[in-house]
C-alpha cells in the first residue's frame, strides 16, 4: 500500500467512524465495542506510520552510504571524497553498526596526506565508544 492509499484510508475512516458508531448503536452494538474498534484501528495506523518512517529513514541512510562509497571508489586519494553532506563515511557506518568496516575506512582515511588529524582522532574516538557499547551489551 502506498502513502496516498494509506492517507485515503485514514481520511475515510475518520469521516465515516461517527456515522458507523451511530448506525451500530441503532442495531444494538455498544459504544465500548465501537471505541475498542477505533482503538485497534488507531493502533494499526500508528504502527504502520512508525514502520514507514523507519524504513524511509533507513533507505535515506543507505542511499547516502552508497553515495559516499561511490565517491571514495572514484577518488580514493582525495580526503573530501570521504564526506557526504558534511558527514564522514566512517560515521555513517558506525551509526549503522558496521564497526569493522568503519575501522577500515578510518585507517585508509588516516593514511591520506590531506586528512586532518582532528577528524581522524574524532573518528577513532567514535569507534572506541562504539566498541565499548558493544562490549557492555
Amino acid at each position: 500500500m502506498n502513502y496516498a492509499a494509506s492517507l485515503a484510508t485514514v481520511v475515510v475512516l475518520a469521516f465515516f467512524f461517527p456515522l458507523l458508531v451511530r448506525l451500530a448503536s441503532g442495531f444494538g452494538v455498544s459504544r465500548s465495542l465501537s471505541a475498542s474498534t477505533l482503538a485497534v484501528l488507531l493502533t494499526f495506523i500508528a504502527a504502520s506510520s512508525l514502520i514507514r518512517f523507519q524504513v524511509t529513514r533507513f533507505r535515506h541512510s543507505t542511499t547516502r552510504l552508497d553515495a559516499a562509497r561511490a565517491q571514495v571508489a572514484q577518488q580514493p586519494d582525495l580526503p573530501r571524497a570521504y564526506f557526504v553532506d558534511g558527514e564522514h563515511l566512517a560515521s555513517m557506518l558506525l551509526r549503522l553498526g558496521r564497526r569493522r568496516e568503519a575501522a577500515d575506512v578510518i585507517d585508509r582515511y588516516a593514511q591520506l596526506g590531506g586528512a586532518r588529524e582532528a577528524e581522524i582522532t574524532a573518528l577513532r574516538e567514535a569507534l572506541a565508544r562504539a566498541e565499548r557499547r558493544r562490549r557492555e551489551n
